[in-house]
């Protein structure tokens, strides 16, 4: 069986075909600008070269129509017909209460996600018409949906609450959810792999650390808390994303500096964060070098940033009762030692004995970066949401 796996949003996406008989990635690629008449395709097909073309693609009709077109083409194609994909998924941000697990798209499931929306405005529409298209240009292929708040399902009643009048739960559905729950699962799943230890028997903190970032405890297999919330915006400090702040703030700025509700939203989820204290950058590459070379902003930013990932490691171990293995993926988790070394060399008290050299070999593969010795595992274990979507399309759909 072959399956593509969609990431639509809403100027772009990015997609990646599996053969599910040998786990091979056949093509991968994006489609950026979409909406504009420059936009840019790239095209990465297996053992042949990359592509990159620029063109008018002014809706995601077009884009997965000009990506098809591609995986078929005589020179660059991996495929002599577009019949040959069986399957396809899609990532979906936000499933709300209703979705523990991926499912096969139906109107019924259409319906929930359009009811979600307000709770995922930039993603959830994406998501849909990503599907769309899909359906426009293989009507006769089943979809899947997998959802990043789905592993989070799992999180007890006592973690997913807000202390806020239970109205606002009942009514309008304002609970934690999490988010990178594809990610956490697939990290969870891998890290039991890799020490050869069922995953029913250890406590896992996955720390997926890119432009955005969240923390999961996971115990016997389960999300038990999550550091984002309702939306992406609770939690850690990101590239442009405030993390915890104390809500009076919000309400405290709007009055002083007369913002809207739309205005004070994009300060905390685009203005803020890495970007806001550094001053330079949201991204964690070009604050490292601003603070290597001496600049106290980007320093700040830095130290912010290390100290509250550490400190949701050590809640999350008093929460578990425990941890058997830190695991760090993503962007900034699995490709900065440095962040790796600042937020290990302080979490003795847990029983980390971190290894220095170790974190300094390569990339893109799983390994230890803690002495042999250590208590707890520490772990680099690269992420890869797009094949639990394929994995979750293949079985549901083989079963159909």
């Amino acid at each position: 069986m072959k399956v593509l796996v969609i990431n639509a949003g809403s100027s772009s996406l990015k997609y990646q075909l599996f053969n599910m008989a040998n786990n091979d990635v056949l093509a991968k690629g994006r489609v950026e600008r979409i909406g504009m008449d420059s936009a840019i395709l790239v095209h990465e097909p297996k053992d042949k070269e990359e592509i990159k073309e620029v063109s008018e693609i002014l809706e995601h009709t077009t884009a997965i129509r000009k990506v098809l077109d591609k995986l078929v083409d005589k020179q660059q194609g991996v495929l002599v017909s577009i019949d040959e994909i069986d399957a396809v998924g899609h990532r979906v941000v936000h499933g709300g209460e209703a979705f523990s697990g991926s499912v096969i798209v139906d109107d019924s499931v259409k319906k929930e996600i359009t009811r979600l929306i307000d709770l995922a405005p930039l993603h959830n529409p994406a998501a849909l018409l990503g599907l769309s298209a899909v359906q426009t240009n293989m009507p006769n292929v089943p979809n899947v949906f997998t959802f990043d708040t789905a592993f989070h399902q799992t999180m007890p009643k006592s973690a997913y609450m807000y202390a806020i009048p239970t109205i606002f739960y009942t009514k309008h559905k304002v609970r934690r959810y999490g988010a990178h729950g594809t990610s956490h699962l697939y990290v969870g799943e891998r890290t039991a792999e890799f020490l050869g230890r069922p995953i029913e028997e250890l406590k896992i903190i996955s720390c997926h650390i890119g432009n955005g970032a969240s923390v999961t405890a996971i115990d016997g297999g389960k999300s038990v808390d999550t550091s984002m919330g309702m939306t992406p915006l609770e939690g850690l400090m990101m590239g442009t994303r405030s993390g915890d702040i104390d809500p009076a703030v919000v309400t405290y700025a709007m009055g002083k500096e007369d913002l809207t509700v739309s205005e004070a939203n994009s300060m905390l989820n685009k203005h803020s964060g890495l970007l806001a204290i550094s001053k330079i950058s949201s991204d964690m590459r070009e604050v490292t070098e601003a603070m290597e070379a001496g600049d106290q902003n980007a320093q700040l930013a830095f130290d912010m940033y290390i100290y509250r990932l550490r400190k949701y490691i050590g809640a999350y171990a008093a929460a578990m009762d425990g941890v058997d293995a830190i695991v760090f993926t993503a962007g900034v988790g699995e490709n900065s030692v440095v962040v790796r070394e600042a937020v290990c060399t302080k979490l003795n008290f847990l029983g980390v004995e971190f290894d220095s050299e170790r974190n300094k070999t390569g990339r893109g593969f799983d390994k230890r970066i803690s002495k042999d010795t250590s208590k707890v595992e520490v772990l680099v274990i690269p992420t890869n949401e797009e094949w639990m979507i394929a994995r979750d399309t293949f079985e549901l759909v083989s079963k159909k």
